[in-house]
């Protein structure tokens, strides 16, 4: 007969787990019996699946193939630090194919400079690459929106470029048809051969550009660029890191912001916005910090009194919350802010911290009663080693003789900000006169760039990790030679996963972790499986300046990068 269960079958596993304290106490040998078919069930389940494993996927045949070759394969010991020097090789000759690229651009750039001369009436359409293949409301081309042939590229992500022309970006805030935009874009024209020549030697080259010291932007393939929904482009060239790392030395700032009571208003919002493009231009090799003034002395960050900062991405972002908070009132004590940032970059200069290398004083005001000779002459003069760089908020100039003869006395520059406007070009002046040095000396230095996201690549497996190698580009006539006249920067972007390409990946472990250093602190990382996938991480190590145990920081972080490979290692 058939005996009605006791419990319903959705409910069993509940009720021996109810029962469990029963069983031991009252039935111990029928739950030993029931544990011993469990094991029963689980062996003979098990039995069964591995084989038809067997039978079907064939392993049986493969190990016995692998058992024919077995007298001919050997296990060879691999020499950790011959791998490391061959990885250094293969990167020095990828690293040495990029600069040589941009080296050419180089070259190229500053004899058809030589051979130009500036024609202030210049007619030239160019392909400008907001406007091209833009029409009009009765269907003819837009005046520099000429047809441009764009084609799908895969090795671009598919994106629609023309690998045989560049086109050329100018900020919104510039004029297209201004003649120093017309003549620089005209003899840059000749750098579209050496793009396509680049090319065709180094397939594996993505962006090739010319950051103008103008601020047009030539970018090889050609592609069109779309403003954002204010129908607005804010990109500027000489803001990106690799055209700042090119164009000057790594150097120290000091930002000295008036904040008097005559300050209030549209002047301090001008200021504000004066400083926050200043902390654009710098990048991470550079140190800076922010001192705003009236009767005292008021560091914008507070816990970083009397120091310099690295100014990366963090730091600035960080400084930036704080420069709202400044507010106008009282009267500019301009000699206590002079004294405190001499005697910090002295300090810094004699300890060996910092940049090691220029130093600047960036001074933000609305006027200066005095022109303060007796403080220049106690910390600056005569060698000059630090610059002085005024700019003058306002339309006013009762006081501009003043602020011009600080800057020239100490080798500086002078400008005037009258409206927010005014901002972006007048503090790309200081660039120019800190890449001076670099120019009349001709030293063309390689510069890389550390790794950062691009979007403009972006695939499947998300955001591309890239880095850039970038060279100064300097004026050659004579006329202008001594001047310094620094005339842009060229530069190629370099995915990390081609650095990546350079590791003999059939001759590491099943999982292996790889990483390298700058002499910024910046860690290049990534985990790479035979079997799977490359994981690449990029990131910085902050400067922390009561913290001194960096190796045992370090060790810690050694640690961190092992068990998160030994956790994919597990997944796997």
């Amino acid at each position: 007969t058939t005996r009605k269960p006791l419990f319903p079958p959705a409910r069993a596993a509940t009720v021996c787990v109810a029962c469990y304290d029963m069983c031991i106490t009252f039935l111990p040998v029928s739950f030993f019996f029931f544990l011993h078919s469990v094991k029963l069930w689980a062996s003979a389940f098990g039995g069964e699946i591995k084989s038809i494993a067997a039978k079907y996927s064939g392993s049986q045949l493969l190990q016995k193939k692998y058992k024919e070759y077995e007298k001919d394969v050997a296990i060879e010991e691999i020499d950790g630090l011959q791998l490391v020097k061959k990885l250094a090789k293969n990167m020095e000759e990828m690293f040495h194919k990029k600069s040589e690229a941009v080296r050419r651009l180089v070259e190229a750039a500053e004899d058809a400079y030589l051979k130009h001369e500036f024609d202030a009436d210049l007619q030239y359409e160019y392909f400008n690459a907001v406007l091209i293949n833009e029409r009009d409301e009765e269907g003819n081309y837009l005046e520099l929106g000429k047809e441009f042939i764009l084609v799908p590229n895969d090795h671009f992500n598919n994106l629609p470029v023309n690998i045989s022309l560049s086109d050329v970006q100018v900020p919104t805030n510039m004029y297209n048809k201004d003649p120093a935009i017309v003549n620089g874009v005209y003899w840059s024209e000749s750098l579209n051969k050496v793009f396509v020549d680049n090319f065709d030697r180094d397939p594996s080259l993505i962006w090739q550009y010319f950051g103008s010291a103008k601020g047009f932007f030539r970018q090889y393939p050609g592609i069109k660029w779309e403003p954002d929904e204010n129908g607005v482009i804010a990109f500027d060239c000489r803001n990106r890191k690799w055209y700042i790392q090119a164009a000057t030395s790594p150097k120290d700032v000091v930002i000295l912001v008036d904040v008097s009571g005559s300050m209030k208003g549209l002047r301090l919002t001008i200021a504000k916005q004066t400083v926050s493009s200043i902390l654009d231009t710098l990048g991470d090799d550079d140190f800076f910090n922010i001192i705003a003034y009236n009767e005292e002395l008021h560091y914008v960050e507070p816990c970083l009194n009397g120091t310099l900062v690295q100014a990366d991405r963090a730091n600035k972002e960080h400084f930036r919350e704080h420069l709202d908070k400044l507010f106008a009132k009282g009267i500019g004590m301009l000699d206590i802010a002079l004294n405190e940032a001499f005697n910090m970059l002295n300090e810094f200069n004699h300890t060996g911290q910092g940049s090691i290398c220029s130093q600047a004083i960036m001074l933000i005001t609305d006027g200066a009663v005095d022109t303060y000779d007796t403080i220049f002459a106690k910390y600056n003069w005569p060698d000059r080693k630090v610059r002085i760089f005024t700019y003058l908020i306002g339309r006013e100039a009762a006081f501009a003789d003043n602020l011009k003869w600080m800057a020239c006395a100490n080798k500086g520059f002078f400008t005037q900000i009258s409206t927010l406007a005014d901002v972006q070009e007048n503090v790309m002046e200081y660039l120019h006169v800190l890449s001076r040095p670099k120019v009349i000396d001709q030293e063309h230095d390689v510069v890389w760039t550390e790794a950062y996201v691009d979007s403009t690549l972006a695939d499947d497996q998300g955001l591309v990790l890239m880095t850039t190698v970038a060279m100064p580009v300097f004026s050659k006539q004579n006329e202008t030679r001594s001047k310094g006249i620094l005339l842009g920067v060229v530069g190629t972007d370099v995915p990390v996963k081609e650095l990546l390409k350079t590791i003999p990946k059939y001759k590491t472990m099943l999982i292996s972790i790889s990483f390298s250093f700058t002499l910024t602190n910046t860690v290049y990382f990534s985990i790479l499986s035979r079997y799977t996938c490359c994981i690449c991480f990029s990131f910085s190590v902050k400067k922390v300046i009561i913290i001194k145990k960096k190796i045992q920081r370090m060790s810690y972080l050694i640690t961190i990068l092992y068990s998160i490979a030994v956790t994919i290692y597990n997944a796997l």
